[in-house]
C-alpha cells in the first residue's frame, strides 16, 4: 500500500481521506494533516456490519493544555456501484481530546472506494486569561493589520467627521472624508486631486456602485479602524473597491480571506470574482474544492446554470481541471 493511501487532503477548512479499498475487516489510521493549531488523525476500524470512524487531534503538549472545541460536518462517500453519501448531523462546540472523544459509528456495509470528507465549521479554544472559549478563526487578524498602518487619532478623524474636507457619495448616503488620506493610500484618488477633474471642482466623489456601509467599510479599512466582522460581510464588495482604486494590502487581504472558508454556498461566486480580479489561488483552490474534492455533485444544478453564464475562458479552464483530475475515482 502507497504511503498516498494515509494521506489527508486539505484544502481551506475541508479535509479529504480517500480509501481505495475498504476490504471487509479492516483497521486503518491516517496521516497527520494540520487544521487550525492542531495536527489531527481519521481512523476507521470496519467489521462485517460496523464501520466506526473516529476524528482526533494528534497527541502533544497543545492538546493536553488546550484541546480543540471544534464545530464540524462529517460525511461518508461510497463509490462502490451507486454513489452513496452518508451525514453525521452537524457537530457543534464538541470538546475534542483523546480518539475516544468522537466515534461515529455507521450500520451500513460499505467496501471498495470510500471519501471520509471533515468540513470544519469553527475550532475554539480556552483562553488563558479570561477563561472564556473564543474561535481561532475569528481572532481579529484582518483588523489588527489595518490598525497597524495608522494610529488611533487617524481613525477618529472619520467617525467623528474631524475637519472632512470631501464627500464620498455612495448608493443610500454620503460619508465626509479627507483628501490627504485618500491620497495617500490611493494612486487613484492622488490623481483624481492632483488633476484638474471634477473631483476636485466639486469636493465629492461619487462609488454609486457601492452600498453605503459597504463604502463606510472600504473607508474605515483605508483609515485603519476597520472592524473584523464588518471586513468579513463586505469582502467582495471592498475586493472591487480595491481593484477600482489600487489599494493592493486590501485586495491582498481579501483574497487571503476569501481562500478561508470556501463551501459550497459561495464556490461559484468566488470562482468567478477570482477569475474577474485575476486572483489564481484562489481560482485554484475553487476549481480544486469543485473537481478533486468532489464538491460538483452536490451543487449540480447550480454548477450547471453558472457554466451557461461563465466566460469562455473560465469555462474551458474548469473542463481542463476536470480532464486532468477525474481518472475513475
Amino acid at each position: 500500500m502507497t504511503d498516498s493511501a494515509y494521506r489527508v487532503d486539505t484544502i481551506s477548512r475541508l479535509a479529504q481521506w480517500r480509501i481505495h479499498n475498504l476490504s471487509s475487516s479492516t483497521y486503518r489510521k491516517s496521516d497527520p494533516f494540520k487544521m487550525g493549531l492542531w495536527n489531527w488523525h481519521l481512523s476507521v476500524e470496519k467489521s462485517k456490519m460496523l464501520l466506526n470512524v473516529k476524528l482526533y487531534p494528534e497527541v502533544s503538549n497543545l492538546t493536553r493544555e488546550n484541546p480543540p472545541v471544534a464545530s464540524f460536518v462529517l460525511r461518508v462517500v461510497s463509490s462502490a456501484g451507486d454513489r452513496k453519501v452518508l451525514s453525521h448531523p452537524e457537530v457543534i462546540d464538541k470538546r475534542v481530546k483523546t480518539n475516544e472523544d468522537f466515534i461515529w459509528t455507521i450500520e451500513v456495509p460499505l467496501t471498495g472506494k470510500i471519501i471520509i470528507d471533515v468540513e470544519f465549521l469553527d475550532l475554539k479554544v480556552l483562553s488563558q486569561d479570561s477563561g472564556e472559549i473564543y474561535s481561532i478563526w475569528a481572532d481579529g487578524s484582518t483588523e489588527n493589520q489595518s490598525k497597524g498602518t495608522a494610529v488611533t487619532s487617524l481613525g477618529r478623524m472619520l467617525t467623528e467627521s474631524i475637519y472632512t474636507d470631501i464627500m464620498i457619495n455612495a448608493s443610500g448616503g454620503s460619508i465626509g472624508a479627507h483628501r490627504a488620506v485618500l491620497a495617500a493610500r490611493s494612486p487613484v484618488f492622488r490623481s483624481m486631486f492632483l488633476h484638474d477633474l471634477k473631483e476636485k471642482e466639486l469636493s465629492e466623489i461619487n462609488i454609486l456602485d457601492m452600498a453605503l456601509d459597504a463604502c463606510q467599510a472600504f473607508l474605515s479599512y483605508i483609515y485603519g479602524n476597520i472592524q473584523n466582522e464588518d471586513f468579513l460581510i463586505h469582502r467582495l464588495a471592498l475586493l472591487q473597491a480595491a481593484e477600482k482604486y489600487d489599494i493592493a494590502d486590501l485586495k491582498d487581504a481579501c483574497h487571503l480571506s476569501l481562500l478561508d472558508d470556501i463551501d459550497t454556498k459561495n464556490v461559484l461566486e468566488r470562482l468567478q470574482n477570482a477569475y474577474l480580479y485575476q486572483l489564481p489561488e484562489l481560482k485554484a483552490s475553487c476549481m480544486r474544492y469543485l473537481v478533486k474534492f468532489g464538491k460538483i455533485f452536490e451543487i449540480r444544478d447550480e454548477f450547471n446554470i453558472f457554466m451557461q453564464c461563465a466566460d469562455r475562458d473560465l469555462i474551458s479552464e474548469v473542463f481542463h481541471e476536470v480532464l486532468g483530475t477525474w481518472k475513475g475515482f
